[in-house]
């Protein structure tokens, strides 16, 4: 048992990234604002640093989403017929909106995962 487990129960990755919660103690904020990562947590004091969820989370975004997107808009042309402007004025709030609070979401489950499994950057073992 390490110290961390020893210390701190441990949390749902899927839970804590969801809420935007420390991955070790659950209560402090894993965000300083929309999408950028506080340097560490305000409750437990653990270190951010190794935080790095990359592009994951806007690769799925871009392609879960885009889909979705793309089809309710196909839906709506070919139901309704509405002129351009109305398209843009229906789906690109949708789109927006929808893409940075799943964005949020997706960062924050990535970044549990990567502190519960120790995730660490690739090294080439020539040993």
């Amino acid at each position: 048992m390490t110290e961390d487990e020893a210390r701190f129960p441990p949390q749902d990755a899927i839970s804590t990234g969801l809420r935007g919660r420390c991955p070790r103690c659950g209560e402090g904020h894993l965000f300083d604002g929309l999408l950028k990562v506080k340097p560490s947590c305000s409750a437990c004091g653990l270190d951010f640093s190794f935080a790095d969820a990359g592009d994951g989370p806007a690769v799925f975004v871009m392609l879960i989403l885009g889909f979705v997107i793309v089809g309710f808009a196909l839906w709506l042309e070919f139901t309704f017929h509405p002129p351009v402007w109305l398209h843009f004025l229906v789906t690109a709030p949708f789109a927006i909106i929808v893409s940075l609070a799943s964005l949020r979401w997706l960062k924050g489950v990535l970044i549990s995962l990567q502190y519960r499994h120790s995730a660490q950057e690739g090294r080439i073992d020539r040993g």
